[in-house]
């Protein structure tokens, strides 16, 4: 086994990032059995990663990553489903309700979707080297259990308060935005998805349909919907808990900066970066947001 000490610092860092937000987001929040909701979903997040990462370090493979990450989704949002309805003596209000419904579709989707490309490819070409080092692998697996719990924090903080539901135009707002975010990024994977199946296209850069107004279109729709989120949690929201607002702005900021956009742009320009047609779709197609071509993400 390979040992670092910033590895394991970075490890400590993530988890006391998660810690932070959900003590901050509990103040004023509902608890269990006096332990505040929010943090028990954080805690399960961590604990379901760092339990998968063991098989998953022994066996020097990748492929349970993302399926792992779907699950934590799951859990944390059906635990607090369970213990908010335990709290509120079996009420559960409408706008808590859609938003369970909201996070489960998403992550079910794009957990599939993700866990069958890797199968499918054999490997994320990410994890070569990773994986073979114990403390880095570990780092990776506890950055998905902060990603997970940042990612659904303003979600939960929603669904624990569970406030009632009053037909608000921040609801009706939100809920349209996250569902063209949605969207946008279902189709955006189908295309591509139907592109690399012919063979014709093997090697080949997507530049049709919504891959012809932003490069990537996919990463446009989730920070989308995640924005959607927020705008249906704001009302709802008290004090330290607006916290939890960090989570399209974590998404954003993960996607464009640490494992998204700029790995893929680096990935092609290597790849194609001396094709003439990849130049000129680079020159004519937006980064990220469709039709601002001048706006870098």
């Amino acid at each position: 086994m390979v040992h670092s000490i910033k590895d394991y610092l970075n490890v400590v860092i993530t988890f006391s990032i998660a810690y932070v937000v959900a003590l901050a987001c509990s103040i004023g929040g509902p608890e269990y059995n006096g332990f505040p909701i929010i943090l028990i979903c954080m805690l399960i997040s961590f604990f379901m990663h760092w339990i998968a990462f063991i098989p998953s370090f022994f066996l020097k493979t990748e492929k349970y990553y993302d399926i792992s990450g779907t699950l934590a989704y799951v859990c944390v949002i059906v635990t607090a489903l369970f213990l908010t309805k335990s709290e509120s003596g079996g009420t559960l209000n409408v706008r808590s309700a859609v938003t369970i419904v909201l996070v489960l579709i998403w992550a079910i989707r794009l957990g599939a979707f993700l866990f069958f490309r890797v199968i499918k490819a054999g490997e994320d070409r990410r994890f070569r080297e990773v994986k073979q080092k114990f403390a880095k692998f570990l780092v990776w697996w506890s950055m998905s259990a902060l990603w997970v719990f940042l990612t659904t924090v303003n979600a939960l903080v929603m669904i624990i308060n569970n406030v009632a539901y009053y037909n608000d135009y921040y609801f009706l707002i939100g809920l349209l935005i996250w569902l063209g975010g949605f969207v946008f990024e279902v189709v955006a994977d189908e295309q591509k998805r139907r592109f690399r199946l012919l063979d014709s296209n093997k090697s080949k850069f997507i530049s049709t349909g919504l891959w012809s107004i932003s490069r990537h279109p996919n990463y446009f729709g989730e920070i989308l919907l995640w924005i959607g989120m927020a705008v249906i949690a704001f009302p709802t929201l008290n004090g330290w808990q607006n916290i939890s607002l960090i989570s399209p702005i974590f998404i954003y900021f993960l996607l464009t900066r640490l494992s998204g956009v700029n790995l893929l742009e680096s990935y092609a320009d290597d790849k194609w970066g001396s094709d003439e047609k990849y130049q000129e779709y680079k020159q004519s197609t937006p980064v990220l947001v469709p039709f601002f071509k001048n706006a870098n993400p």
